[in-house]
């Protein structure tokens, strides 16, 4: 995704959103339009900015981490079958657990502070990252492995020079997931106990009818998500090219 196609796709987005609130009449303390949203947004940009540095901070860290984690697990499934056997269906099944269901654990484990809002990207993301890598960790052309053996390459060279850089393209795409789905942690755990942060500020403008400040909020988490997103694809782009020794 380009960043115009995410502008054209946001300015439709807020055509549609203008026509909702014209053809249905409804009360802005319901749906407020996109300029009240916005000009909301303007007003309150520093109140909105802190809660929103917070948020990024929780999901950068979650990231980082879940990243690194995904990355050793995906590597060590791919060099051991056993491992694959034994640990590949419990992976399967982590994901059947609501997310929602695992927040107030996570808070009452590790209390209202930044950890548990960590805590629940790593666990939003650990597993698109760890199943793209392996995926392509485990679908090395063969060509490039049948040319490793036979000029007699030893097991860590054929991992380290053939099958990680192949695997590049696919740990890209699993980095653009988590860029969308780590936010989406972080505000799951800020919405089950924070008292700072974007999922904090939307449960406090709902609760005081704040409509508007609540869609404001909103809005700046999926500004944020757009621009990790972009970020993520544009080192996708990279990786992929790198793959492909360009």
């Amino acid at each position: 995704m380009r960043v115009h196609h995410a502008l054209a796709s946001f300015a439709l987005l807020i055509v549609i959103w203008q026509a909702i609130v014209w053809l249905t009449g409804l009360p802005h303390f319901i749906l407020p339009s996109p300029f009240r949203v916005f000009k909301v947004f303007w007003d309150s940009r520093a109140l909105i900015g802190e809660h929103a540095l917070v948020t990024l901070g929780e999901v950068l860290l979650g990231m980082a981490i879940g990243t690194a984690l995904g990355i050793a697990t995906a590597l060590h499934l791919a060099l051991s079958p056993r491992a694959r056997q034994l640990l590949g269906p419990i992976l399967v099944f982590s994901q059947a657990i609501p997310v929602f269901a695992l927040a107030p654990v996570l808070t009452l484990w590790l209390g209202y502070g930044l950890w548990s809002k960590i805590a629940m990207a790593v666990l939003i993301i650990y597993f698109p990252v760890t199943s793209s890598f392996l995926d392509g960790l485990l679908t090395t052309p063969k060509g490039y492995l049948d040319l490793a053996h036979a000029m007699q390459a030893k097991p860590r060279q054929v991992l380290l020079r053939i099958r990680i850089p192949a695997a590049l393209p696919n740990l890209g795409t699993g980095l653009k997931l988590a860029a969308v789905y780590a936010p989406i942690g972080a505000v799951i755990g800020e919405w089950v106990g924070a008292s700072r942060g974007l999922g904090y500020l939307m449960l406090l403008a709902n609760g005081r009818a704040k409509t508007d400040l609540m869609f404001a909020a909103v809005l700046a988490l999926c500004a944020m998500s757009v621009v990790l997103y972009l970020i993520f694809d544009a080192l996708s782009r990279r990786l992929a090219a790198r793959a492909a020794g360009g």
